[in-house]
């Protein structure tokens, strides 16, 4: 089998390069097992990837988000949730779990557990050395595929930083760059301004890269 782009750096960094081949898991194999494991995986093509813990700066950010998003989000239709519920990408075999997604309409649930979904219209990941590629490469095709995506967003934690990836017509994505604690980040397609300095509030930049 051959490795996704952008794999090989979380593979390295949680030490998954085995020799040893690994058994093939239908979808409904790893959600059996999933369910009942102690720490989160995610899965890809056949195989189930254990997910290294993030940093506390990364849990910050994260945390901001979802906050922000809750507070702004509340009078209206659109609900974020936080990273433990489970994206079902169907078109590319994966299961994941983002650190934040918004769902701008009625959930759409795999099955009656209601631990999986398959229709966020936004996506927001906080970028980290041992992610960012696979972040931005093969997670990032198989986000593409949803229907209901309209905005990617990847979220940096060394500096303020905020690439805002859209949706438009002929499935184009146009990106749009935030820098700076000033200004705002924008959502179109759902009813969002956030605060680059709530964002990032309470977050030290070190200027060293996450480990």
């Amino acid at each position: 089998m051959v490795a996704p782009p952008g794999w090989g750096v979380i593979w390295d960094s949680i030490k998954l390069m085995s020799a040893q081949p690994q058994t093939f898991l239908t979808p409904e194999e790893y959600l059996a097992i999933e369910r009942d494991a102690a720490a989160k995986s995610q899965y890809w093509d056949g195989r189930m990837f254990a997910m290294a813990g993030g940093s506390h700066q990364h849990n910050r950010i994260q945390i901001n988000l979802a906050a922000e998003l809750r507070n702004v989000l509340k009078t209206s239709t659109c609900e974020p949730a936080g990273p433990d519920l489970r994206l079902w990408v169907s078109a590319r075999g994966m299961y994941t779990y983002p650190d934040v997604m918004v769902l701008s309409r009625q959930p759409e649930y795999l099955d009656e557990r209601r631990d999986t979904v398959s229709n966020p219209a936004v996506i927001l990941e906080v970028l980290s050395r041992s992610t960012e590629a696979y972040d931005r490469g093969a997670k990032f095709a198989g986000y593409r595929t949803l229907p209901s995506l309209q905005e990617y967003v990847l979220v940096a934690q060394t500096e303020a930083r905020v690439e805002r990836f859209r949706r438009m017509s002929g499935d184009r994505w146009i990106l749009t760059e935030l820098t700076g604690i000033e200004g705002s980040l924008q959502l179109e397609s759902v009813p969002c301004l956030i605060p680059m300095a709530e964002i990032y509030s309470r977050v030290e930049f070190s200027g060293q890269p996450d480990i």
